[in-house]
């Protein structure tokens, strides 16, 4: 970690939903007027769409199971810690993006599913914020969330998750309802023993849970909406959390555990800002204090 050059991770599997984390910063950042310089997580991994399918079968084939995007054979967690390493020290570092979709390929003259070339991360940012899968990955030597200021986990329920999942990839990507299933399947054992275990290290966690029947995701007809939700809100370390503020704020909320907040789904991103704001707050202090 570094007060001078701070460092916010949000993470999340794929189809957690991180996006309304990802706004409440965008707000707070907006109206802060904090200078960011942002990190894509899927600039880490290892391979090209192309690649990483000839990977997959190839990985099935010899060892009876897929490798994937949770797990540190699809990706180049060394580089993500060696990124957060220099920014820490010096404010800056290399990033590059992952064009998804063809509209973003067109931007750079290029395949859908490849990367961009590395480029140096702009020295005058206030902050670095990291939005990805493996903002709390720890094995071996590589320890990313020692480098990280704010880590900030997003994780529905399982069969949320896979509900949102299997619908954004169906509606947005072009993939079949069995396709996503077989991904989720090839990808639990990384799920399991390296996404789930990021979570005991965020410093807060949002964990949406809808009050739908959910029980069969992969025949769902539409995800549960934030209406027909709650939201747990776990805080790591409640020492300094002003609740009482937090429940006035939030009508409706309650306290569960003595570090935890439940409000209603409707309430997530009027939340997010409120708790986030005096968080943001505490980042520019010490900032400032670091540098004279």
């Amino acid at each position: 970690m570094s007060h001078k050059h701070p460092i916010i991770a949000v993470t999340g599997a794929s189809g957690a939903g991180t996006e309304p984390v990802r706004t409440a910063f965008e707000h707070l950042f907006w109206r802060e007027k904090v200078k960011v310089a942002t990190l894509d997580g899927e600039a880490f991994h290892r391979y090209t769409r192309d690649e990483m399918k000839k990977e997959v079968e190839k990985s099935r084939k010899k060892q009876g199971q897929a490798i994937s995007h949770f797990g540190p054979e699809g990706n180049i967690l060394d580089k993500l810690e060696a990124v957060f390493r220099e920014y820490g020290e010096s404010g800056t570092g290399q990033r590059r993006h992952y064009l998804h979709n063809d509209a973003d390929a067109l931007q750079h003259n290029q395949p859908a599913g490849t990367f961009t070339r590395w480029e140096a991360i702009p020295e005058d940012s206030d902050l670095l914020f990291y939005e990805g899968l493996h903002g709390g990955y720890i094995s071996g030597d590589i320890n990313v969330p020692q480098h990280v200021d704010l880590l900030i986990g997003v994780t529905p329920i399982v069969n949320l998750e896979w509900i949102q999942k299997i619908h954004r990839d169906c509606a947005e990507r072009g993939y079949s309802r069995e396709a996503v299933t077989q991904t989720i399947l090839d990808r639990m054992h990384d799920y399991v023993h390296y996404i789930t275990p990021q979570f005991s290290r965020t410093h807060i966690n949002f964990q949406r849970v809808p009050v739908v029947d959910t029980s069969n995701p992969t025949i769902s007809r539409d995800v549960p909406t934030l209406d027909e939700s709650y939201v747990v809100i776990r805080f790591r370390y409640p020492k300094g959390v002003d609740f009482p503020y937090l429940l006035r704020m939030i009508h409706n909320s309650f306290m569960s555990r003595p570090n935890t907040l439940v409000i209603p789904g409707g309430k997530q991103l009027l939340a997010m800002e409120t708790i986030l704001l005096p968080l943001l707050h505490d980042l520019k202090e010490k900032k400032r204090s670091a540098a004279g």
